[in-house]
């Protein structure tokens, strides 16, 4: 079979997929038993052909695939695949280009300049700002606060690079105390032990108290480190940022900001103010896989101090062929990762398709869809919004006669989920059960809302629950 061929044939199973999705039930629909037994098997002993191999995995994979694609799916802060970006995305595996050094793949290395500065502009990010393309925030937080480690560091007097962790001042970070797990994860990977951290209180909505931040602030003398966010995963609350921004300047704080999807309320000019002085910060956090809606995995980190940033990440040897520092970006400069796919292309494509409008309007238009999800289910009897819908994040809880609330709500998610209409997921806020809906994805519509709308209220007029 001729590459052209192969590649013909998988185009055809993609788009029957995806012309698929909207009437499909939006959860995988078989097990963890059914999928092992039509994905796994003993080690192949022989080649199999490429097509054959190709359909049976397509036709074995199809009922543990889960629509995120579509526009009813709104169980984390997930975006779909815009078309342009998808499409560059394939194209970027058939090129195949080792995004590491300049050399490897000059034009991934352009793209990448281009889609960086162009996110940067996007996000109202300083234009000077530094940045490498990771996996996702985790690693976007990990490439941060490693050049906040350098830094902060360097100013006591100790170089981490040639010191390492071990006997350098203690190092304190203050952080929200409702921040995400993945702030947690990146202190740990950087040699940050959970006594490095400080938990700053946070108020109903999930926003870090400038006052509390500033009275723990007053308690260390030592290099600090300041986590802020913007878009709590559960609230989409955004800290007050400017509030933030002045203390930790006053403190000589770096301030590094979770803005893994919340960050492009700076795109909208309707929705910004609630990011305002982001950035005046020293590091950002982003996903390109939330809002942009570009493939898995896309995810961007931004540095104000250049110096820091590479300082962190870089690294030379005698066989690799490296750009002179003034001459063409060597990437790996800038990240974790040594040889790594292409990321630049496919934001490059999204951003390009969208424009500035685009974008804006995509956030403004998930937004909506989030208000309008509040708006309808709030005036239900027995239902109550838990959050300010501020952005694309909706807290809904669901009333039980007898007083058992939580346990109603967690039927009433599992009834959505069994349906298929659309699907969403639960978490606890403040030690209660809630459904999460999360609006992230540029393919939903008006009418999705509603038919998950209405699925949503056949659940809950279904579920009672009853003590013993």
């Amino acid at each position: 079979m001729t590459i052209r061929r192969l590649l013909a044939e998988t185009a055809g199973l993609a788009a029957s997929h995806l012309e698929g999705v909207p009437d499909r039930p939006v959860g995988g629909s078989a097990d963890v038993h059914e999928l092992r037994s039509g994905l796994g098997g003993p080690l192949p002993e022989a080649a199999v052909d490429a097509m054959q191999v190709i359909g049976e995995l397509a036709a074995a994979a199809e009922p543990g695939l889960v629509s995120s694609p579509g526009g009813r799916y709104f169980g984390f802060v997930i975006g779909g695949a815009a078309p342009a970006a998808l499409a560059a995305d394939w194209l970027t595996s058939a090129w195949d280009q080792n995004a590491g050094l300049f050399v490897c793949g000059p034009s991934a290395a352009v793209v990448e300049e281009v889609a960086g500065a162009w996110t940067a502009e996007l996000l109202g990010l300083p234009a000077e700002a530094s940045f490498g393309f990771v996996t996702g925030c985790q690693m976007a937080h990990v490439t941060g606060l490693a050049a906040a480690r350098y830094r902060v560091l360097a100013r006591s007097g100790w170089d981490v690079n040639d010191q390492g962790m071990i006997g350098a001042p203690a190092v304190r970070i203050f952080v929200g105390a409702e921040r995400h797990v993945t702030i947690d994860r990146a202190l740990r990977l950087l040699g940050f032990g959970s006594t490095s951290i400080a938990s700053v209180a946070a108020d109903e909505q999930g926003r870090m108290m400038p006052t509390a931040l500033r009275d723990a602030l007053a308690r260390h003398d030592g290099p600090r480190i300041v986590c802020a966010q913007a878009g709590n995963v559960n609230t989409g609350s955004v800290d007050p940022l400017s509030e933030i921004a002045d203390i930790a300047r006053e403190s000589g704080a770096w301030l590094h900001i979770d803005g893994a999807f919340g960050l492009w309320a700076a795109a909208s000019p309707a929705l910004r103010h609630l990011v305002a002085d982001a950035h005046r910060a020293d590091s950002w956090a982003t996903d390109a896989h939330k809002w942009l809606n570009v493939p898995y995995d896309s995810g961007i980190v931004f540095c104000a101090d250049r110096e820091a940033h590479r300082a962190a990440m870089s690294v030379t040897a005698s066989y690799l062929v490296q750009a002179d520092p003034d001459g063409p970006r060597d990437q790996l400069d800038w990240n974790p990762e040594f040889s790594r796919r292409a990321r630049g292309f496919p934001v490059y494509a999204a951003i390009r398709s969208l424009g500035r409008t685009g974008v804006a309007e995509l956030v403004e238009r998930c937004c909506a869809h989030a208000r309008r999800f509040g708006e309808e289910l709030a005036a239900l009897p027995d239902i109550e919004i838990l959050n300010d819908v501020v952005l694309n994040q909706v807290l809904v809880r669901f009333l039980d006669d007898a007083g058992d609330h939580d346990a109603r709500t967690r039927a009433v998610i599992e009834a959505v989920q069994r349906d298929g209409t659309c699907w969403l997921s639960g978490t606890t806020w403040h030690g209660t059960a809630a459904m999460r809906i999360s609006v992230s994805n540029w393919a939903t519509t008006s009418q999705d809302v509603e038919r998950s709308l209405e699925a949503i209220q056949r659940a809950a007029a279904g579920v009672r629950v009853t003590r013993s």
